[in-house]
């Protein structure tokens, strides 16, 4: 991976609802219907709009990825991914790899340049942080080297510690390009 890939990703500790870009990711269940951490607080700061164009899509299966508009965000879009449930199986980390590469096709099929992620399923889906931030870096990593009209990835984290590995692992890679 090269030292100008990873010059296009960046970390940074905050509100995800705050983010003025193309597309925000929303770690979200298979209903896309809301549910609590980073879920709920876009669906509230997107307001109704978003609820009842989430109520059209019919769900999403884990591991892939559906675009609507950001109506009450900064973010035009949110891109809604369901990430794995962790139960330490090889499949986990397939599906996970898939969120992001999913999100960031969506993200390219619809001409966005700029989108941030959360960390997708490390709160209550359970996944270790340590192992998700690599299948996280590396799975975006790849596809920026293929694809160079997405411009900047952020991921967005909310805790101390979520973006002290974030930042180790990033650097490490850095540093080994």
């Amino acid at each position: 991976m090269t030292a100008s890939v990873l010059d296009r990703i960046r970390v940074e500790q905050g509100d995800i609802t705050r983010l003025r870009v193309d597309a925000i990711v929303n770690a979200a269940n298979t209903s896309l219907l809301g549910g609590g951490g980073v879920d709920g607080a876009i669906h509230r700061a997107a307001g109704p709009e978003l609820l009842a164009e989430c109520r059209t899509l019919g769900g999403c299966p884990t591991g892939e990825a559906r675009i609507t508009k950001g109506y009450r965000l900064p973010a035009r879009h949110v891109i809604h991914t369901v990430g794995p449930v962790y139960s330490g199986r090889p499949a986990d980390a397939v599906k996970l790899a898939a969120c992001y590469r999913n999100s960031l096709q969506l993200a390219m099929d619809h001409d966005l340049r700029t989108i941030a992620f959360p960390a997708i399923s490390c709160g209550v889906y359970g996944y270790p942080v340590e192992k998700a931030v690599a299948i996280a870096l590396d799975t975006t990593a790849t596809f920026l080297a293929d694809h160079d009209r997405i411009e900047e990835v952020i991921f967005v984290v909310f805790s101390p510690h979520h973006l002290s590995v974030y930042q180790d692992a990033l650097g490490s890679r850095r540093a080994s390009a």
